[in-house]
């Protein structure tokens, strides 16, 4: 046998032999308020559920992945996860898609959206980091890199608990960083104090600089009509959520009626719902979020849909892992700057001339930082080490 056959035989015949799934919740240092607290219909959030996934194979090659859950379904998740991590045991790693779907019958009585999925999802990732690290390439480049890098905007520190003169002051930091736009939080009961919010911050940043909203699906369809007429004149980059996420039909009458564009997608938990949006034109940038859609595996599935449809692209959160995706879209997207989950991980990303830079470490390139143990409320280990 020659080294090529030798190499690929070595390949198939790896198998994955030991699964760890951990429950973490990371607190944050300030409660985090958007239009669904001012409005009654959640409470301020003070910690991030995140669902951990670590494999490792015969042949000692480890992937790490992950999700999350916001105020609720951390604990779901992780229940969901442990049942069904005996599935991938004796399993060749690189058959990600087949993998996928074995874990998605393995849970078929509860769906293949929402909380299964998402549960799903940080095997996905787990998966997908181990094989770019196994061929020692950052995600990207496994993937297909059109950039190394991607253009960014900030939005924790837009938050409506934030008070007007610290927004202002929190814009200027991310500038500095080398972030390249702003996100505002609005939907407030008083639209009034919204349209100031934005005004004032649109006038402090000068008319060029990427600025954009989120009314986190609190408004109903003539507000929403309202709204987006106003701020057409603040030369924004998207105006995000403005109606309810399964809005499909209402969120295309806005975008083909106002030129700031629409964008929403992040709440969505599966490819056929960001389909039904993709059809019907109901965003102008779609907002896909994989440990929410299930993982990079569907993930590509959705940017492939999009880019057919000519849509722009702006993942939601996770920006450790969203940067290596958004690099592989065709047309020019944007990343989420949330520096929330930099407590979990060793790694920072970096930011420059308002873009994100494409990590050069393998996989996703990311480690746990010594802290994420005290923040694990449970754990479960299935199968053997190497």
């Amino acid at each position: 046998m020659n080294a090529t056959s030798s190499l690929i035989a070595g390949t198939s015949n790896d198998s994955i032999k030991w699964v760890r799934v951990a429950s973490t919740f990371l607190p944050l240092a300030n409660p985090i308020s958007d239009a669904k607290v001012l409005t009654g219909r959640q409470k301020p959030m003070t910690e991030i559920a995140i669902l951990f996934v670590e494999i490792e194979t015969a042949d000692g090659h480890r992937g790490l992945g992950f999700s999350y859950s916001k105020r609720a379904g951390g604990p779901g998740q992780f229940a969901h996860a442990k049942e069904i991590a005996p599935a991938l045991i004796g399993e060749d790693p690189s058959d990600i898609a087949r993998l996928w779907d074995k874990l998605a019958w393995a849970g078929a009585s509860v769906g293949r959206s929402g909380m299964a999925a998402q549960a799903i999802g940080a095997f996905d990732v787990a998966l997908w980091d181990l094989k770019a690290k196994r061929a020692n390439l950052p995600l990207a480049k496994l993937l297909g890199a059109h950039r190394d890098s991607v253009r960014c905007y900030n939005t924790s520190g837009g938050f409506l608990h934030t008070p007007l003169d610290q927004l202002l002051t929190n814009t200027d930091i991310s500038r500095e960083k080398g972030i390249g736009g702003i996100k505002l939080k609005v939907g407030q009961p008083d639209c009034a104090i919204d349209i100031e919010r934005v005004q004032t911050v649109r006038k402090h940043l000068g008319d060029a600089f990427p600025l954009m909203v989120d009314a986190n699906q609190q408004w109903d369809r003539p507000t929403a009509q309202r709204m987006c007429r106003i701020f057409e004149q603040f030369n924004l980059i998207w105006i995000e959520e403005p109606l309810d996420c399964y809005d499909a039909e209402g969120h295309a009458a806005l975008a083909a009626q106002f030129d700031t564009p629409i964008a929403t997608g992040e709440m969505l938990t599966s490819v056929s719902e960001h389909w039904e949006f993709i059809r019907q034109r109901g965003a102008d940038y779609l907002m896909p979020d994989a440990p929410r859609v299930g993982g990079i595996t569907p993930f590509l599935k959705v940017a492939t849909l999009a880019d057919h449809a000519g849509l722009m692209l702006a993942p939601h959160f996770a920006m450790e892992l969203h940067v290596h995706l958004a690099a592989c879209y065709s047309r020019e997207p944007w990343v989420e700057h949330f520096e929330w989950l930099e407590p979990l991980f060793n790694e920072r990303l970096e930011t420059k001339n308002g873009r994100m830079i494409v990590p050069t470490r393998p996989g996703l390139g990311l480690s746990l930082s010594e802290r994420v143990a005290g923040w694990t409320a449970q754990e479960a280990e299935i199968g053997s080490r190497a």
